[in-house]
């Protein structure tokens, strides 16, 4: 019997990122959301395209940090080496998302990896070329900022659950984040739009693939969520908060 699953495959093939699709993302970025159509149009040259199928590095840790980049389609996923050895998913990016850095705002090389979880289109600009924008449109500057400063703050609160949460609050805190920026309601439950396997579970909560297994398949028998190949849906949102909450009692 073949398998079905509720996520909606959507993503882009490879090699598919057209200029209305730029356009349009450049448009729904934060940053130069109060910018003219034209100014657009001036911008997207500077922006240069790459697809990358599922699971190939964009950039690795150590890299010189030369380049910005934008998720057009699909999704980009940031992982960071901690000092315990283990690869840690700090971030799971989707389409109109900002990632990586430039030595012009303090970083001379990325402290991460970034890697294709799916088939993706993303949109790079070098470091003089998005300087001359700034310049050009000093308004985008400080929403950068913003940007890259948010990021970290996501970074650090991940290295901290490593330290201070449970395996099971960081799996449910980590289920719930993923559900409130990729959910979709659907027939018994929200489904987190992304196909999500154990080892990325693992990556995202510094624990193994059988210790995910082991309290996804606990949720799933108390009713918490409901789950498939590289999908899960989350069916009790209060239960898995009150899990995920449990650290600060």
């Amino acid at each position: 019997m073949r398998r079905t699953t509720p996520l909606n495959m959507t993503g882009v093939e490879p090699h598919a990122c057209s200029l209305d699709l730029r356009v349009k993302i450049l448009r729904g970025v934060p940053f130069f959301a109060d910018l003219p159509m034209d100014a657009l149009h001036a911008i997207n040259p500077f922006f240069h395209e790459h697809s990358y199928a599922a699971d190939e590095t964009i950039y690795g840790t150590g890299d010189l940090a030369d380049r910005l980049f934008l998720v057009a389609d699909g999704k980009v996923k940031l992982i960071r080496h901690t000092l315990r050895g283990q690869d840690v998913m700090l971030e799971l990016l989707m389409q109109g998302e900002l990632f990586g850095s430039l030595s012009a705002l303090g970083d001379e090389v990325y402290a991460d990896t970034a890697q294709a979880q799916t088939n993706c289109c993303v949109l790079a600009i070098a470091a003089a070329d998005f300087q001359t924008i700034l310049k050009r449109y000093p308004a985008a500057a400080l929403r950068v900022l913003n940007v890259v400063a948010g990021r970290l703050k996501v970074a650090h609160e991940t290295v901290k659950q490593l330290s201070a949460y449970s395996v099971e609050q960081r799996i449910a805190s980590t289920l719930l984040h993923l559900a409130d920026r990729l959910g979709k309601s659907q027939a018994g439950g929200l489904v987190i739009q992304t196909p999500l396997s154990r080892q990325d579970l693992a990556a995202m909560t510094g624990t193994t693939t059988e210790t995910v297994s082991r309290v996804i398949s606990h949720f799933r028998h108390d009713g918490l969520i409901r789950s498939g190949r590289q999908w899960i849906a989350i069916a009790d949102r209060t239960g898995l908060e009150a899990i995920a909450e449990e650290h600060s009692n």
